[in-house]
């Protein structure tokens, strides 16, 4: 009898033995499967997400900066491009505003001289005059619109750069914030000093009706050219 107790509790144990060596190739296998340290980190962002960051150029953390001094760095820069998109798209505005004010004045200079003469001219100097007053309508129409786009890209540059300004504040830049600041102040001023003239301008144009009025339409012959001379004697 205990012989055979023997046997069954050595039995046991060889078995139990077994198991446990089973269950730790198991674990071993399981934990395998089971991605490294790197492999989650490279790993962490969503789908959705790796897609929108694929075309972001990411910068190694140099050795000695912090990520706020980076961060710094960056925001100068982006100070740097948005002035160069200011200075440019302020540039194209002023010098669009100033050539449609000169076509204005232009403009209501000849049709001024036009109604002013029109009736001295020969039908064929008169059409003539009118010709040019048809073409600078429809040069000032094209200017208009370069205008248009223009402030409109003006516009969105203001916007990039008041973003950038506080972008740059918030991040430490101080320098590069009101650098940014000032920048902005000096393209306001320049292109509120030539919407005055282009104001004045439309003025002008408006009163002169330059823009509006109609072709003067000039007789071919006078009456007197159609009078028979017998109705001309005196009784």
């Amino acid at each position: 009898m205990a012989t055979f107790r023997r046997g069954c509790f050595c039995l046991g144990l060889s078995y139990a033995t077994n198991l446990v060596r089973f269950t730790r190739v198991l674990v071993r296998r399981q934990v395998m499967k089971l991605p490294t340290t790197s492999t989650i980190r490279k790993n962490w962002l969503s789908p959705s997400t790796i897609g929108a960051l694929c075309a972001v150029p990411f910068s190694q953390k140099h050795d000695g900066l912090s990520h706020g001094a980076l961060i710094r760095r960056a925001s100068s820069l982006v100070i740097d491009s948005t002035n160069t998109f200011l200075s440019q798209t302020t540039l194209a505005l002023v010098d669009s505003v100033t050539q449609y004010v000169k076509t204005i004045h232009s403009l209501v200079t000849l049709h001024k001289h036009y109604v002013a003469s029109a009736s001295k001219l020969t039908p064929e100097e008169e059409d003539s005059v009118w010709k040019v007053i048809v073409r600078q309508r429809h040069e000032l129409s094209n200017l208009r619109k370069d205008v248009e786009r223009f402030e409109s890209n003006w516009m969105m540059a203001v916007n990039l750069s008041k973003l950038a300004a506080e972008a740059a504040y918030d991040a430490g830049a101080d320098q590069a914030s009101v650098m940014a600041q000032n920048s902005l102040q000096v393209a306001q001023s320049h292109v509120e000093q030539i919407r005055q003239l282009s104001l004045e301008a439309e003025k002008n144009l408006t009163d002169s009706k330059a823009e509006s009025s109609q072709r003067i339409m000039l007789p071919s012959s006078t009456e007197e050219d159609d009078i028979p001379d017998a109705y001309l004697r005196e009784d």
